[in-house]
Order: structure tokens, then C-alpha cells, then sequence
């Protein structure tokens, strides 16, 4: 027994012993916070200040310092999220986390980011490129002091690559990949779609919204009545049934960003809100910072959100111009037909045969040997994988494929001075079409698309694919900033996008539809901005928590005046059902009952009138939610007219099409919670902001992962929160007034689990409250010394 009892603690002691080594080898790769530190590029002394929540101060003698000190640390508390970006725009996350990333790899080496980021660096100009190799610089310093590699490469068992200029334009191809992801299945969906209907059917299913009008320039749409003709063959029977039959509204789950001038401001003053919506994870996506320099034209004081792999604010204020970004959701991409010849190696291009590049990409694999995976390319494009017509291939025209697509030229925001500098910087800036709202300390305000528009001749239709083989249809080049789109100085004093269309005419057609929002929440936004004359920063943060749930009000009276009927409710125990409803679906509260009850009715409906073409779609490899439809435009005008022409053939009248709605989404709610009580909208709709390795290691979850509630808010409503997607951050700034501003991000600062920020925010984050724009004062300094 003596010798059991020693043995046991010989082992306990042993397991004590290490557990302290693990965990001391976990606190070596915390970012030091304060003291001296070497970083032999900078050209003078620089200084990383920290407030209470990791709130980053990096005051430098020029900007290329800055961005050495900001690289420096960006690799110390972010380096794997900016690895995992870079691996995964370049398809080289197999080389980290083993075969089961192939497929996703393979997918990625279609558009050979990482060739194309090595071509685009050697054409930056000199300033940008200045700017990049300060950055690398420093990123590579900061990982190199750390006393330990990140927690993460310990589970992985493997070592962190050092950083390369290349990297940095990879983790900008990953917000082209998150923020235009189509890539291409759009047009091929809807060239399936339109060989498959009658005109005026294709036309009505894919009319933009003329109930959701929200366009700031106060054009309107017309509505496509309901064909008179019967429901056509492809929409009535269902051929394959659809695995997954899920509905989108919106190409994304979309972004805010909205904009008083001066006459709507309080105290004279332009202030912009910005809310842009992402997949929310641990680490989040943004990293906050402020950053001080001098340089010939005087002090500079920038503020606002930083990207982890990237040396630029992305949106933020100056002190003399404020600006924020939504994703237009505009068409960047084009298809091409490519006209084969008989052995497929051939493409048809004017008056000649063009053979296919070839390009070997070999994939590396943890654990495994290397793998080779061809690329064919065409000289408008890589071949999709995605099957084509006999004798034909699709060929992708892509903006994010072209040098115009990917630069550094955002920098110059950073010393803007009015909204004229900021519109005219935009059109040449490489990165993925975003909607520019921009302020100035005078009280200007703007809007223009910021990115590279290409110039499209001879096309026709540009959502479907195009033959491209004589020459008539082509891009010609990229527009210059003249013409490209603009709304300055509007006569309302009021700007607001949110990812549906935004403008009319000439300049809707130039940006195109990439799979514009339904506008509900754009309406729902300009309308709170137009119910008051002026509004201060925190009623523009209540605009962005505003979770009324608008959109679903006349499903609400669809569904409890024509469906639940007393006798269909007294025959199916319905009582308790039309009580939630009556009682809490007027918004997306995390405790309403009524909200999720409707929400699923809406979607179950219209799921069942357009199974048929979801199953069609799908035996040709799409989805339904890869067409750029809007299901809620057509959909809600066939139950209104209700004719028995227009029914799909698994229902005999439209009230059982209704009533059967109800039954299938209740009795699923049941089978997920158990009771109606149970089934609210908070426990459908949690948190879920994940660390990517706890899903491999779910014992670690609890330490990884950011704290879950359920939460206020959905798709068609300005405070979006939809199952993992959500506001990224909440910014709210006037430009010289930064002291009165707002600026929170979800989870933290810091993407190491044991450092006091990796939390920061996420509290007032999670409960809507706002935090200072500007960092508190300073608890941590760390001196950066050639």
C-alpha cells in the first residue's frame, strides 16, 4: 500500500510538474506589454500604448515606423488568425492542418492567389511598397520576440512561417473571398434559370424589390406582375428533391453604414456610423488601433479598425475626415462561355483557336505527401470547375484577378482632408467594391464606390454567362474616377447603405446586381434617419441596435388573418401558437417566442413554393441560394394573387400550402426545444463565436471560445445577428470630435486566450452598450528602440 500510495503521487506530482510547464510555456508567447524592446528597422524610437481593454496606441517619427510598430504587434497578439487568412486565400491550409483542408485548398488554387500577389507587389509604387516591407519588418520582429510560438502551433505540433510581403495582398484576397464569394455561380444559377422559364417568368422571379424601396437617391423600381400564364414546369414539380432547400435574401448577411451632415448633426457637426457584418469567430476579424506620426505635411492622429495582416486603417477618422464601409453587392464578376474545340484544350477567341495555360499547383500537406492539382486558365480567366454545355467550359472574369483589383492605395485615406480627397482616391483603390461613406470636419458628407469598376462593352445581360468568343463583349479597362458613381453634398443631409441597391439609371447598371439585399433594412435605417431632425452619436448607435422586426410585419398579418383561421387552429391545437404570435413578434428580442414562430413560418413557405426549383438546381450542382433572386419578391406576389395556376403541384389550394407551413416549421421547433415556451428567438440565435481549434478539441472550448447569449436582432434589420453572423463592429465618430465617438468590436484585442484582452469588449458588445472611440488612458507601455 506504501509503495501504491508513492507511485500515485509520484504521478500526481508528475502531472502537477507538467501542467506548470505547460502553462509557463503558454505564458511565454503572451505579448510582453511594457518595457524595452528591440525592433532594428525602426529609423528612431517608437511607443505601443495599451488601455485597460488592449485598446492600441502606436505613436512613431513617420509612417513607415507606425507600420513597423504596428506589424510588431499585430504578429504578437494575432499571428495565427493572420496565418490562417493568408493560408486560406492561398489555398495552403493542408500544409498546417493536414488532408482534410484539400478540398478547400483545391478550391482556392483555382485563382492562384498567391502567383497573382507575388506579380501584383512588383508594380506597387514605391510608397505602397515602402509601407509593406515596414510592415513585414515588423511582423516578423514581433514574432521572433515572442518566448514562446503561439498556443495554437503547440496543439499543431508545428512552427509558424515567417511573413512575406505576398501575405499581406493574400489576406486582402481573403476579405474578396468573404465579401464576393459567389465567384461565378451566380451567373451559371441564373443562365440555368433562364433556360428553364418562359421571359416574363424569368423576369418576374428576378425583379428587384419594389415593396423595399431604399435606394439614397430616391429612384424607384416597378414591380413584375405574376405572368399570365401558369406556373411553369420547372417551378410546379419537383423532379430531384433538395437537400438542402435554404433560402438567402441577400448574397451576404450584409453591412451598415450611415451618415448625417451638418444640418442633421448635433452641434452643427457630420458624423458617420459604421457597422460592418461578418462570421463572427474568436479572435474577431478587426484589431483597434490609433496611430500618431509626423511627416512634411504635419502631425497625424488616425483612429478606427485595423485588419491583422494589413498595415492600413480600414475604417476609421483622421481628425479631418471620417469614413466606413458596407460591401456593395454589386456584380464584379462576369462568366464566360468558353468554345471548345473537340479535344478541350482549345478556346475559341476572335479568328483563332487559344490553347488553355496550364498551371501545376502543388499543395502541401501536413503529415502527407504533396499533392498537384492543375489549373486551366483562359486569357479571361482560371476554367470553373463547375460543369458546362457540351463543348463548352466557364471561364471567370473576376476584378479581384486583375492588378486594378489589389494595392495599398486605401493608405491615403489615412491623410484625406476632405470628402473631395477621399471620393477621389476611391476609384483607384485595390481592394473588393465597398460602399464609401465619408464625413468631413466642415460637415460634408459622401458616398461613392471605392474599388476598381471595370468597363464593360457589349454585354447584354450581365448576370448570365456571356459569349465572349468574337470580341463584341469584353471588359475595356477599369473606369476613372470621374465616372464612377457619387452622391455628394445630398440635398436630404442624410446618406445610409446597407447592401441593396443603392442608385437608379445609368449607375445601377454600372455597378450590377451581385445579389442586392432585399432593402428592408436599408429602408428601415433611412426612415429612422429622416424621424429626426438631429441626431448625436448615440442615436446613431440606437439606429445600429435597432432590432424592430419591420420586414416580417405583413407576414404577421398574413398569417393571423388568412391562415390561422378558428377552425384551423381549434383542429390542430393552434391556441398557443397565435398567442406568441400576437404577443412577440413585433422584433428579434432574444426572449420572443412569436418572433422565431414567424420567422420560420416565412421561410417554410417559401421554402415549399420554390422546392421544385431548389431540386432542379441542385441536380446540376447549385443551390437555390446561389441566384441572384430575391425569394421574397416573387414569392410573396404568388400568395398574394393566389391563383390555383400558379401552385406548385405538392399542394392542392394556397391555404394548404399556408396551413402546412405552420405545421412543418411548429412541429420543428418542437422537435429542436421540446415546448413552444422554449423555442425563443435567443436560443436559436446564440452567440457562437468560436476559436477555430475548438472545434477539433471541444475540451477547450470553454477556454477558447467567447462567452454566448442569445441574441437581439436578424437579417432585415439594422442590428444584424443571424446564427453566427453578426455586427463585427459598431463605430460612430464625427471627424475632429473623435472624443465624443463610439467604437466597439465583439471578443477582444488579443487572440491569445490567457491575455487579459482576448475578452475586452465582448461584454459591452454582446449588450449593446457603446464604448469611447479614442483609448482610455494608458495602463501598458511597451518602448520599441532600433
Amino acid at each position: 500500500m506504501t509503495w501504491l500510495k508513492r507511485i500515485l503521487g509520484g504521478l500526481l506530482l508528475l502531472v502537477l510538474l507538467l501542467a506548470l510547464a505547460l502553462w509557463l510555456l503558454l505564458r511565454a508567447s503572451l505579448a510582453p506589454l511594457d518595457g524595452d524592446r528591440a525592433l532594428a528597422a525602426l529609423s528612431a524610437p517608437a511607443e505601443v500604448q495599451r488601455d485597460a481593454r488592449g485598446y492600441v496606441t502606436v505613436t512613431a517619427e513617420n509612417r513607415l515606423d507606425v507600420a513597423r510598430a504596428l506589424g510588431y504587434v499585430h504578429a504578437q497578439e494575432r499571428f495565427f488568425q493572420m496565418d490562417l487568412m493568408r493560408r486560406n486565400a492561398a489555398g495552403e491550409l493542408s500544409a498546417l492542418v493536414g488532408p482534410k483542408a484539400l478540398p478547400l485548398d483545391k478550391a482556392r488554387r483555382t485563382h492562384r492567389f498567391r502567383h497573382r500577389a507575388e506579380q501584383g507587389i512588383a508594380g506597387l509604387p514605391a510608397d505602397e511598397r515602402a509601407l509593406l516591407d515596414a510592415y513585414v519588418n515588423g511582423v516578423n520582429a514581433g514574432l521572433a520576440a515572442l518566448s514562446a510560438r503561439p498556443p495554437e502551433y503547440l496543439l499543431l505540433r508545428q512552427q509558424p512561417q515567417p511573413w512575406v510581403a505576398a501575405d499581406t495582398v493574400l489576406v486582402a484576397y481573403g476579405m474578396y473571398l468573404d465579401l464576393q464569394g459567389a465567384q461565378g455561380r451566380d451567373d451559371i444559377a441564373m443562365g440555368v434559370l433562364h433556360d428553364a422559364v418562359p421571359a416574363d417568368w424569368y423576369a418576374f422571379l428576378t425583379q428587384h424589390s419594389a415593396d423595399w424601396q431604399a435606394a439614397m437617391d430616391d429612384s424607384r423600381m416597378t414591380a413584375v406582375p405574376v405572368p399570365a400564364s401558369p406556373l411553369p414546369d420547372a417551378l410546379r414539380t419537383t423532379r430531384t428533391a433538395c437537400s438542402d432547400c435554404q433560402l438567402r435574401d441577400a448574397r451576404d448577411i450584409g453591412s451598415n453604414n450611415f451618415a448625417v451632415a451638418a444640418a442633421h448633426g448635433s452641434d452643427n457637426r457630420a458624423i458617420v456610423a459604421d457597422d460592418m457584418h461578418l462570421g463572427l469567430r474568436a479572435p474577431g476579424t478587426w484589431f483597434k488601433a490609433r496611430m500618431r506620426w509626423k511627416d512634411a505635411a504635419g502631425s497625424h492622429d488616425v483612429a478606427g479598425v485595423t485588419l491583422p495582416g494589413a498595415p492600413l486603417l480600414v475604417v476609421g477618422s483622421n481628425g479631418h475626415v471620417a469614413w466606413g464601409f458596407t460591401n456593395t453587392t454589386s456584380d464584379w464578376a462576369d462568366v464566360v462561355r468558353l468554345k471548345l474545340n473537340a479535344a478541350g484544350t482549345h478556346y475559341r477567341s476572335g479568328s483563332v483557336e487559344k490553347p488553355l495555360q496550364r498551371a501545376v499547383e502543388r499543395i502541401e500537406v501536413a503529415g502527407e505527401a504533396p499533392v498537384d492539382h492543375v489549373v486551366l486558365e483562359s486569357e479571361w480567366g482560371p476554367v470553373l470547375p463547375q460543369k458546362a454545355p457540351a463543348g463548352e467550359a466557364y471561364a471567370l472574369r473576376w476584378v479581384a484577378h486583375d492588378r486594378e483589383g489589389m494595392n495599398l492605395r486605401l493608405m491615403h485615406m489615412e491623410t484625406a482632408v476632405t470628402v473631395d480627397d477621399a471620393v477621389q482616391l476611391a476609384a483607384g483603390a485595390g481592394m473588393p467594391a465597398q460602399n464609401l461613406l465619408v464625413a468631413d470636419e466642415t460637415g460634408r458628407i459622401a458616398w461613392t464606390v471605392i474599388g476598381a469598376m471595370p468597363r464593360r462593352v457589349g454585354t447584354d445581360d450581365m448576370d448570365l454567362p456571356q459569349d465572349w468568343s468574337d470580341g463584341r463583349s469584353r471588359w475595356q479597362g477599369y473606369l476613372p474616377a470621374a465616372e464612377q458613381p457619387r452622391i455628394v453634398d445630398p440635398a436630404d443631409g442624410r446618406l445610409w447603405t446597407a447592401n441593396s441597391r443603392m442608385v437608379g439609371g445609368a449607375a445601377m447598371k454600372l455597378m450590377g446586381n451581385g445579389g442586392w439585399d432585399v432593402g428592408a433594412r436599408g429602408q428601415q435605417i433611412r426612415d429612422a434617419l429622416r424621424a429626426q431632425e438631429r441626431l448625436d452619436e448615440a442615436g446613431l448607435h440606437a439606429i445600429q441596435l435597432d432590432h424592430r422586426a419591420l420586414f416580417h410585419q405583413r407576414w404577421r398579418e398574413l398569417l393571423l388573418t388568412r391562415v390561422l383561421t378558428p377552425e384551423f387552429v381549434a383542429a390542430h391545437g393552434l391556441a398557443d401558437y397565435r398567442a406568441e404570435i400576437e404577443k412577440s413578434s413585433d422584433a428579434a428580442r432574444p426572449d420572443a417566442v412569436g418572433y422565431l414562430l414567424l420567422r420560420s413560418f416565412r421561410l417554410q413557405a417559401l421554402k415549399s413554393l420554390f422546392a421544385p426549383l431548389a431540386g432542379m438546381l441542385e441536380a446540376q450542382g447549385l443551390k437555390l441560394s446561389d441566384l441572384k433572386m430575391v425569394p421574397e419578391n416573387p414569392g410573396w406576389a404568388l400568395i398574394q394573387a393566389a391563383r390555383p395556376d400558379t401552385l406548385p403541384a405538392a399542394f392542392k389550394t394556397w391555404p394548404e400550402l399556408l396551413q402546412r407551413a405552420v405545421l412543418d416549421s411548429r412541429q420543428e421547433l418542437l422537435r429542436k426545444y421540446g415546448s413552444l415556451a422554449a423555442a425563443t428567438w435567443g436560443a436559436d440565435n446564440p452567440t457562437s463565436m468560436r476559436h477555430p481549434l475548438s472545434l477539433a478539441v471541444p475540451a477547450l472550448s470553454g477556454w477558447l471560445d467567447q462567452a454566448s447569449q442569445g441574441m437581439a436582432g436578424d437579417s432585415h434589420m439594422p442590428r444584424v445577428h443571424n446564427h453566427g453572423h453578426g455586427q463585427s463592429e459598431r463605430m460612430v465618430v464625427s471627424p475632429g470630435h473623435e472624443e465624443r465617438g463610439i467604437l466597439v468590436i465583439p471578443g477582444g484585442q488579443s487572440g491569445h486566450p490567457m491575455s487579459p484582452f482576448y475578452r475586452g469588449d465582448h461584454a459591452a458588445w454582446l449588450a449593446g452598450e457603446p464604448l469611447p472611440f479614442l483609448p482610455g488612458e494608458t495602463v501598458h507601455r511597451l518602448a520599441l528602440r532600433p
